[in-house]
């Protein structure tokens, strides 16, 4: 239900309404009005803004999951981080031009709460499920997520396209801006159902003495372990690669299909594909990642884990050929539907193969801080080189290119994760 509760964040705000309403606020035609009056893309500062809460959880999370396990407080760092990104997305009701830096700070702590919640919540998957559990309880988190999502988005954009409908009056934005409140309205609520049955505390460990002290050696403690587990390290190096092209993928397919896919309007011209066809693209990714979650348990339970993940990783790459020669609309929602197929199978794969590869132990927080922030730096770096081959060659299809490569590099990495683990030297505090 947490998944059900925050998915609706990745949907409406980093992928359907607010960047819509974003470039609307900070055009006019084709003026971009940021850069008129402040020397700086509107784009940039929207990805800098979301490059800022993906670092600032990679720097404080580590170092809060360690203070977590200490002191048993996993749900309570979940709760806090759930609630900054739920009221941040109800505050960008108030985004304007005029209030455009605070707006960008709640862009920020959006994803931040977003992010971080993440890292306490993934923690809790090898507390409430045997290890043979995982990849279903895993698939069945991010099938809740996609349907969630999906069922708000078509709510609001019934807001945001028939206003009167809802008794909304149609100006300023309005309508747009409501959706945000609903974003917040429907994380915190939601989520709720499930802070009352996710346990507190589960191994009775309470603060003592100096908690950042604490928190720290734990931290020491499980980077230490992990570095001596060679099975699981050896796999979250394959993880960070792969992360790398899907994330890329998702952040930046949206803004690859606008320059690059055409369409046919009415009346037989030829134009650059609409916004309500990429809204279809993006459901469609949705839906589809539905049956991929499950596709992928059932390859898991026939092939193994990291079986299944290579049979994703391969997919990836046929998908990036595809992209690499698409030209028009109806081949780039067959696209997406391949795109929603492997991303909804690879997203449940790859949290629930790092829990099943956890060594005894009950420092799960820590442990994901490690996964989390690899998810994290890895999005950062994969759209940084995304961009940064754009920049080079001036040419949108070059990024395919090295999102394939990511691929290619991970599905290696995997073939070079052992079969069987290697036994955790502890380390003693």
């Amino acid at each position: 239900m947490y998944d059900w509760a925050n998915s609706v964040y990745s949907l409406t705000i980093t992928s359907a309404v607010f960047p819509i309403f974003y470039a609307a606020i900070t055009h006019s035609g084709d003026q971009d009005l940021v850069f008129a009056k402040y020397g700086l893309p509107a784009q940039s500062l929207y990805s800098y803004a979301l490059s800022a809460g993906f670092l600032l959880v990679a720097l404080i999370s580590p170092i809060l999951s360690g203070i977590a396990d200490s002191t048993g407080q996993k749900k309570a760092f979940l709760k806090g981080f759930c609630y900054l990104g739920a009221a941040s997305c109800a505050g960008l009701f108030f985004f304007s031009l005029d209030n455009l830096w605070p707006g960008l700070v709640l862009v920020m702590l959006a994803c931040a709460g977003f992010s971080g919640s993440l890292v306490f919540y993934d923690a809790f998957l090898p507390e409430i499920a045997e290890k043979k559990d995982h990849d279903r309880i895993s698939a069945r988190g991010y099938t809740m997520g996609y349907l969630g999502s999906v069922l708000l988005l078509i709510i609001n954009l019934a807001m945001v396209m028939k206003p009167e409908l809802f008794g909304i009056p149609d100006r300023d934005g309005l309508p747009a801006r409501i959706t945000f409140i609903t974003v917040g309205l429907w994380w915190a609520g939601f989520a709720q159902l499930a802070f009352r049955v996710l346990p507190d505390d589960q191994y009775g460990r309470k603060p003592q003495g100096n908690v950042i002290a604490n928190g720290y050696r734990e931290l020491r403690k499980t980077w230490q372990e992990l570095q001596s587990t060679k099975r699981l390290n050896s796999y979250l190096m394959a993880f960070f690669v792969l992360n790398m092209g899907i994330q890329t993928v998702m952040y930046l397919a949206v803004t690859f299909a606008k320059e690059e896919v055409k369409d046919v309007d009415a009346a037989g011209n030829v134009v650059p594909i609409g916004d309500a066809s990429l809204i279809i693209s993006i459901l469609l990714i949705q839906l589809v990642a539905v049956a991929g979650a499950l596709l992928f348990v059932w390859l898991s339970k026939r092939f193994g884990n990291i079986g299944a993940l290579m049979i994703g990783a391969s997919v990836w790459i046929v998908i990036c050929v595809a992209a690499y020669n698409i030209q028009w609309a109806p081949e780039f929602y067959l696209l997406a539907c391949g795109v929603g197929m492997v991303m909804g199978g690879s997203q449940a794969l790859s949290r629930s193969t790092y829990s099943k590869f956890l060594p005894e132990t009950i420092d799960h927080a820590s442990y994901f801080s490690f996964y989390d922030v690899s998810y994290y730096v890895s999005t950062v770096l994969g759209t940084f080189a995304y961009g940064l081959v754009y920049q080079l060659t001036g040419d949108l299809r070059n990024t395919v290119i090295i999102i394939g490569t990511f691929f290619v590099v991970g599905l290696v990495l995997l073939f070079m994760v052992p079969k069987h683990e290697v036994e955790v030297v502890r380390v003693e505090e």
